[in-house]
């Protein structure tokens, strides 16, 4: 019987980006980037792989995922040869972008990411189609590219972690994580929501009853609210009422791993291992 990592199988995606309040509540940006290595590297310890939507801004969470990667190779299975990292770049990221630097980014990541170029459908397509000269999208082209991209991205995982997260100044019909959360949802796949960092996954945690509502965050998005009508079963990740309301407020990382990775092996370990 060959050895196996107890996640080699599941794809997981994370969702992160930069909380508007963690001044607010005394962090800071790296507190969130501190945040999102420790997460990348249990679960690549673990042999899962990680799925990311994201653009290609310098020091931006990309980087910092490939980063991590090239330090912390991911544990895979014997004969696993697949890259730790599954990338999608949406249609308005692309459209923006010089085919030139993309394929700079391709080869630069060869062997540690697989990458897909994504169309305003969230289809994927080569490259090499993309002849187009840069140009800034509508904000119709992000707001459909992008929600193209989080539906794909939603039925390719297996489990979904959101950390962070804007709540206004978003490009899109809502905040990307909220959006993604709410797919994520609907395909009945895990949620962990991490919501000690703020923003917009907290805002989730609030509307789900996980933790207290805050008089801080000012006018929301439209339609934040439907998170008030689900129940927390909803989430399914293997953790009952009081670890996922634990997951919700600690902002001590080694505390939410730990909960992260009780919910995985409780959903996804093969009960005759």
């Amino acid at each position: 019987m060959s050895y196996s990592e107890p996640l080699s199988q599941i794809t997981i995606g994370i969702s992160i980006s930069g909380s508007q309040d963690m001044d607010a509540i005394g962090l800071a940006e790296e507190h969130l980037r501190d945040a999102m290595t420790e997460v990348a590297r249990h679960l690549l310890a673990m042999g899962a792989r990680l799925v990311y939507g994201g653009d290609l801004r310098t020091h931006g969470f990309t980087e910092l995922l490939i980063e991590l990667v090239t330090r912390y190779r991911r544990d895979a299975d014997i004969g696993d040869n697949r890259a730790a990292i599954v990338h999608y770049l949406a249609w308005p990221v692309l459209r923006s972008m010089d085919s030139k630097k993309i394929q700079e980014y391709a080869d630069s990541v060869a062997g540690l990411a697989e990458l897909h170029y994504l169309d305003t459908k969230g289809r994927d397509f080569e490259i090499e189609q993309l002849k187009l000269t840069p140009s800034q999208p509508t904000s119709e082209e992000w707001s459909s590219g992008l929600t193209a991209m989080r539906r794909t991205i939603a039925k390719l995982c297996d489990a979904q972690i959101i950390l962070g997260g804007k709540i206004s100044n978003f490009n899109g019909l809502m905040p990307g994580i909220a959006e993604e959360a709410i797919y994520c949802m609907n395909e009945g796949k895990p949620l962990f929501i991490v919501g000690g960092f703020g923003g917009c996954s907290r805002i989730i945690a609030e509307e789900l009853g996980l933790v207290p509502k805050r008089e801080m965050h000012g006018d929301l998005w439209e339609g934040h609210s439907i998170f008030s009508e689900l129940p927390i079963k909803v989430l399914n990740n293997g953790l009952n009422c009081h670890e996922n309301q634990t997951l919700a407020r600690t902002a001590h990382i080694d505390e939410a791993i730990t909960l992260i990775l009780r919910g995985l092996f409780r959903r996804f370990s093969d009960p005759g291992l």
